[in-house]
């Protein structure tokens, strides 16, 4: 047994950098990835209760897509789509070929799929604030941003984070999908150790002991923004 801690240990004699690297990038990749992907779910949400036909039915096929497809897949697309796209643009200008970042690639195959989802939780609670309590604000005189900032956006968070709150767990988890496109995250990095080592068993542990840690801590910070958001609600 101490013979497998030391292979925890930091420097050449052990692997302990390897994984705190990669769980460092994984930490990155879904802080980066989540404000990318709570924007674009509450602009779909909005462009579903538009008034536009063209602009409810594009938002809902863009969330019916990226709902039925596997993430896996989609991380595939956007990564081989996305430099495709790019470098055809950049052909245009320059013989040059550009390489597309692995991780702002991953940030918005992520994001896309983040986005899908949480456009669902974010129309929920929209639909769950009373239409009463806009119509009296707007009738007292507050413009339409005041409206949205002091009477929507309150209870907009209050009903949304319980169900943002368990879609951030799940971005977390598939932060480990994205080593399928070789970006060096903490499932990869587990990966290349366990191909060093030869002690498969040991080291996917600590990767799940690290992931368990994420999603406790992730646990203790969205149940404080939720007591948060519940302060002065008669219980």
């Amino acid at each position: 047994m101490e013979e497998l801690i030391g292979l925890l240990a930091w420097g050449k004699e052990g692997w302990g950098d390897e994984l705190a690297t990669g769980a460092w990038l994984t930490i990155r990749l879904a802080v980066a990835t989540l404000p990318f992907g709570l924007f674009l779910g509450f602009m779909l949400a909005l462009a579903r209760r538009s008034d536009e036909p063209e602009l409810v039915a594009a938002a809902n096929v863009f969330v019916t897509v990226f709902r039925g497809l596997p993430e896996l897949l989609t991380i595939l697309i956007i990564y081989i789509g996305l430099d495709l796209l790019i470098n055809e643009v950049v052909q245009l200008v320059s013989t040059e070929r550009w390489e597309l970042s692995k991780f702002v690639s991953g940030m918005v195959a992520l994001g896309i799929v983040n986005a899908s989802f949480s456009s669902e939780v974010i129309l929920g609670a929209l639909k769950a604030i009373p239409a009463g309590q806009v119509e009296a604000a707007r009738s007292m005189g507050m413009s339409r941003f005041y409206t949205w900032l002091f009477v929507v956006l309150p209870q907009l968070i209050r009903h949304a984070l319980p169900g943002l709150g368990n879609l951030w767990l799940l971005l977390l988890k598939e932060t480990a999908l994205i080593s399928v496109i070789a970006l060096d995250d903490l499932l990869r990095q587990t990966n290349i150790v366990v191909g060093a080592t030869k002690e498969p068993f040991f080291f996917y542990s600590i990767t799940c002991l690290i992931y368990l840690f994420f999603a406790l801590a992730s646990s203790v910070v969205l149940g404080g923004a939720e007591r948060w958001a519940n302060r002065g609600q008669e219980r």
